[in-house]
This record gives structure tokens, C-alpha cells and sequence, in this order.
């Protein structure tokens, strides 16, 4: 994808989503027994972490899709795609994979499975967590492996799009979903550690047919998108307030498929400029920073939050509200300027450079002291694009 498929604000809403990310594991640490909030209530808006990595795969299909929506919904290549998603996705993982590992190995433990093992390494060097069950060094990594499934079949869905059209993708998708989801006992599946996949299928898919506004005519892209998204947002926040914590936690199946509606109308109204004083904000120099590394934060940041709650604020607060500030004021700085770090070392060259010969040649110029020429930077999906 060239410079002109980016579209202003969408990195800043990805970056307010991982930032989010962040205080969710700083609440879930610091307040034991989720679902229930045993912390205060006022504080109960931070316990669905969940909601915003269904964000970041809306956002994902929606920024995938800009290129191919330009394009007749053509991907240019299959093989093209898919070696551009490992390039850009991949190295970053790995590398937060093994710094993930060597935390939870020698400071802290990261899952109730137990230390990480052999197979550890394996099902999570493979991005398969989300087939089979190993103890995770990062219980923020199960994601990555919904997201990398996605990737896969992205192509044919860009493909059931260009020969069906954006309602029977959508429509198909979807019932399948549901079909899933009816025959569950109860009308609800019990999710587990793995197979999280079917529900989120659909959110993925909900922000590639909205990707289709960016190249549609005026008067389709000039709909008050933002004012839609409000309404569109009320039966799944009235749920959520109505039926409590465990309720929602409980069926997250369907609130999943609920909300992804009103996201896709938020990040569309933000891809065609509205409203203008959230552009401005997602504008400013700080959003833009924090959403180009929000993948990055997203990958290491639990490692850190773990390690300052576990390790550092037994020795100094008691627990509950005072180490819940604590950890805002230590693991919160910490994990952006070690995202922002991490970024700098293993996310943005694979971001900036599309080849191995591209990477190379950009780092002799600057030994040499010569700028390297206008680098094309990718984008990629959930949390960072």
C-alpha cells in the first residue's frame, strides 16, 4: 500500500485503543475477581479490554481494505499481501515472544498453567494459540493469533466482496455466526482459551465493508457517520449497563457482534473527517506518536504492568485503590517509553522498509550520514496497522 491509502486519524484511534488496552491490565491486576468489579464503581469503565481489541480488528479490516476499496477490491496478489502482513506483523511479535518469555520465566510468572515450556515456544513462535493450549508468556498475545487468521482469509473475503457484493460478505459471515452461536446450550458459547475466532470473524468483516465509504461517492462519504454511531452504540451500552459485569463478560459472543456496528461508523466518520474536534485531537503530535508504536505497546506493555504490580508495589502501597495508582504512575510511563523503545529497535524498520535490501540500504546510508530516500510506510491491523 502507497502513502495515498492512509487516511488521517485512523493511527491515533489505534493508539488511544492500546493505551486503553493498558489501563484495562492495570485495573484487572490491581482488583481481583473479574468479572466482578471489586474495585469502585466509578472505576468499572476500565474493565472491558476485551471491547477494544474487538476495536483494533474493526479498524484492522478497515485499514486493510482502503487499498483494495481504491482498487476495485483487488488485493494485488495473495502472495504479495500475505509475505507484506508477515513482514510487517511478524518481527515485532517474535521479538516481544522472546523478551515475554524471559519475564515470565525469571520475574514473573504470566499464566496459572504454570512457567513457560518447550511447547510454549512452539504453539506461540507458530502464532497458533489460538488452536492449541500451551502456558502463555503473555496473555495478551491470544489476539495476535485471531488477527493472523483473519490475514489469511482476508484475500477471500476482498474476493467475496469484488464478485458479491459488501451484503452477502457481510450477511454470510455473519449468520454463520449466529448460527454458531444459537445452537450453543444456552444460546451462548462458553469461550475458552481457544477457537475465539468464529465471533470475531464478523467485527473484522464489518470494518472491510466499511472501508468501501473511503471510495464512495460524496454523498455517501458526506453522511453524518459520527451521529449514526451514537445510536448505533445504545443496545449493546444499555446491556452492558443494565445486566452488570459478569452478564457481559458471560456473553461476550454477542456483544461482540453488537457493538461492531457503531465502530465501524466511528472509524468511518474519522476516515472522512468527522467530527472535528476529535481530527483535531487524534492530529496533535502526541496521538500520532503513540499510535505509530501502539502496536508495539500493545505486544510488551503487560509484561511491565505485571512486574510493577506483582513485584514492585507489594514493597511500598497496600492493595486495592492505592496499588491501582501506583501502577498507573509507574507501569503506565513505563510501558510507553518501553513500547516506544521496543518500536524503535524491532517494530518501525520493518515498518519503514518492505525488504530485508530496503532495511539494509537505509541503515548504510545513515552510518554514511546521508538520508535515506522517501520510505513508504505499511499499514497493518490490530493493534498496529
Amino acid at each position: 500500500m502507497d502513502s495515498r491509502s492512509q487516511v488521517q486519524g485512523l493511527d491515533g484511534l489505534r493508539g488511544l485503543a492500546a493505551l486503553y488496552v493498558v489501563l484495562f491490565h492495570c485495573w484487572l491486576l490491581a482488583f481481583p475477581g473479574f468479572p466482578e468489579n471489586s474495585g469502585p464503581s466509578w472505576l468499572g469503565w476500565l474493565m472491558y479490554g476485551r471491547l477494544a481489541v474487538v476495536f483494533f480488528l474493526v479498524l484492522s479490516g478497515f485499514s486493510l481494505a482502503i487499498s483494495a476499496a481504491r482498487n476495485g477490491w483487488r488485493t494485488g496478489g495473495v502472495g504479495r499481501f500475505l509475505r507484506r502482513r508477515a513482514w510487517r506483523i511478524l518481527p515485532p511479535y517474535w521479538a516481544a515472544l522472546a523478551l515475554s518469555l524471559m519475564v515470565a520465566r525469571f520475574v514473573v510468572p504470566a499464566s496459572h498453567f504454570g512457567p513457560p515450556t518447550g511447547k510454549t515456544v512452539l504453539v506461540y513462535g507458530l502464532v497458533a494459540q489460538d488452536v492449541f493450549t500451551a502456558p502463555t508468556p503473555n496473555g495478551a498475545f491470544w489476539s495476535i493469533a485471531v488477527e493472523a487468521e483473519l490475514y489469511l482469509l482476508f484475500p477471500v473475503l476482498v474476493l467475496i466482496r469484488r464478485r458479491l457484493g459488501a451484503v452477502v460478505l457481510l450477511a454470510g459471515v455473519t449468520l454463520l455466526v449466529l448460527t454458531r452461536g444459537l445452537a450453543a446450550p444456552g444460546g451462548s458459547p462458553v469461550e475458552g482459551l481457544n477457537w475465539l475466532t468464529p465471533d470475531l470473524a464478523p467485527v473484522f468483516v464489518a470494518g472491510l465493508v466499511g472501508a468501501g465509504v473511503v471510495a464512495a461517492p460524496e454523498r455517501i462519504r458526506r453522511l453524518p457517520w459520527h451521529w449514526l454511531a451514537g445510536p448505533a452504540a445504545l443496545p449493546a451500552l444499555a446491556l452492558l449497563v443494565a445486566k452488570g459485569s459478569v452478564w457481559t463478560v458471560g456473553h461476550f459472543f454477542w456483544v461482540d457482534l453488537a457493538v461492531a456496528p457503531a465502530m465501524t461508523m466511528l472509524i468511518t466518520a474519522v476516515a472522512t473527517g468527522r467530527p472535528a474536534f476529535l481530527m483535531r485531537l487524534l492530529a496533535t503530535r502526541p496521538m500520532r506518536s503513540l499510535g505509530n508504536f501502539s502496536y508495539s505497546l500493545y505486544l510488551v506493555h503487560l509484561p511491565i504492568v505485571m512486574t510493577v504490580i506483582r513485584k514492585i508495589a507489594p514493597e511500598y502501597v497496600s492493595p486495592g485503590l492505592p496499588t491501582f495508582w501506583f501502577t498507573l504512575l509507574l507501569a503506565v510511563p513505563a510501558s510507553v517509553l518501553g513500547a516506544w523503545l521496543f518500536a524503535e529497535l524491532f517494530e518501525l524498520p520493518f515498518k519503514r522498509n518492505r525488504s530485508w535490501e530496503a532495511m539494509l540500504s537505509a541503515g548504510r546510508s545513515r552510518w554514511a550520514g546521508v538520508r535515506p530516500g522517501a520510505r513508504q510506510p505499511l499499514r497493518s491491523g490490530q493493534p498496529g496497522e
